[in-house]
């Protein structure tokens, strides 16, 4: 690999981070009128709790921005160094998860990892979706809906034959995953909170 291509990759995954550590959750719930979602319930930047802080449409508008700014690193990758998405969806979720503007404490990227999915591996994507709105309409709760959505994606890319992304899917699995340790904790003890009921 030449020099030239390690910039392109290091600028892809830095556009992506860029991208990814917009944390368009407190933005919104501020701009609502709402105080700083940090202060709320979980005090997570991501749609479930802006949902507490804030109410539907804002945290509709949320999960959507969330999920956009990933898609937008992908595509503008695959625009300007072509063959570096996955090193920008990289960068976004990274970026979402850990921003440097909020002492790298942000979200738990169940959506920024939807929106990675559509223009790395759309079907992938829809099973992701599927999974996600399933799991959260039977068990109602947010975080256990997340996480099999996340799980779903490496074993899709594997059932699509993309070969190529299975690693780094699973990667990103991972670090969702590690990211949702609380909830995994409550979950044990029985305390995980479903949608409308107030973080304990």
């Amino acid at each position: 690999m030449s020099g030239d291509q390690h910039t392109q990759l290091i600028l892809a995954f830095v556009t992506g981070y860029l991208l990814g550590s917009i944390p368009f959750g407190m933005i919104l719930t501020r701009l609502a009128g709402k105080g700083d979602v940090r202060k709320v319930g979980s005090g997570n930047i991501g749609a479930t709790n802006v949902l507490r802080a804030a109410g539907r449409g804002v945290a509709a508008l949320t999960l959507l921005l969330d999920a956009l700014k990933a898609t937008a690193a992908v595509l503008l990758a695959r625009q300007l160094w072509p063959g570096s998405e996955p090193f920008a969806a990289a960068g976004a979720l990274i970026g979402h998860l850990y921003p440097v503007w909020l002492k790298f404490r942000g979200g738990k990227g169940v959506a920024t990892y939807l929106g990675l999915l559509i223009p790395l591996l759309w079907p992938a994507a829809a099973v992701y979706a599927i999974v996600w709105l399933a799991a959260l309409a039977i068990v109602r709760i947010s975080s256990v809906a997340g996480m099999l959505a996340a799980v779903s994606a490496p074993i899709a890319a594997a059932i699509f034959g993309a070969a190529t992304l299975f690693p780094i899917l699973l990667g990103f699995t991972l670090l969702v995953l590690w990211r949702h340790h609380g909830n995994l904790a409550r979950l044990k003890a029985g305390k995980e909170p479903k949608i409308g009921e107030k973080s304990g």
